[in-house]
């Protein structure tokens, strides 16, 4: 399989959202199901679009994937510190996985945010669920930053991200 992975065009925003959202509510990771307010940003590409670089992974004229790169700080960036670039709400279609669209994505990332004047290292947030993802960021030289862990619902404890970093 040929994979291209590109800026996503409008008329992908609602096959990427619910991609991205059929992969967090499969993964079991939005704690009130299809109710979760977090799905609502899932879903909204288009606004997602607006403030950071949505790429998606395509094959045959098929989206199969995609994540959030956001360059430098700005309304998307949950963690980024100044001189870094964030990874945000990385996603592959359940029957698409395994076939390495995830580090694509990734690696992708990885490439622009060297290109990005300034950016000295690459952050993300995960949960710990995501062990699949885990590997894929060791894999690439991504290294645990347990410091960094935040809860973005304070009133959850249950919510911990995990995040990693990559030094460029």
């Amino acid at each position: 399989m040929d994979i291209t992975i590109r800026q996503v065009a409008a008329d992908e925003y609602a096959t990427l959202g619910e991609i991205t959202a059929q992969a967090y509510l499969g993964d079991g990771l939005l704690d009130f199901g299809e109710s979760d307010e977090y799905l609502g940003e899932l879903r909204d590409v288009a606004k997602r679009a607006a403030a950071a670089e949505v790429l998606v992974a395509v094959a045959d004229g098929r989206v199969l994937g995609g994540v959030t790169f956001v360059p430098a700080g700005g309304p998307m960036a949950d963690i980024a510190r100044a001189g870094e670039a964030e990874i945000r709400m990385l996603a592959v279609a359940p029957e698409m996985r395994g076939r390495g669209i995830g580090e694509a994505l990734v690696r992708t990332c990885v490439e622009r945010a060297r290109a990005v004047e300034g950016c000295v290292r690459l952050v993300l947030s995960t949960q710990r669920t995501m062990r699949t993802a885990h590997r894929i960021y060791e894999r690439l030289g991504f290294t645990r930053t347990p410091e960094r862990d935040w809860n973005p619902v304070p009133h959850l404890d249950d919510i911990m991200l995990l995040t990693y970093e990559l030094t460029l």
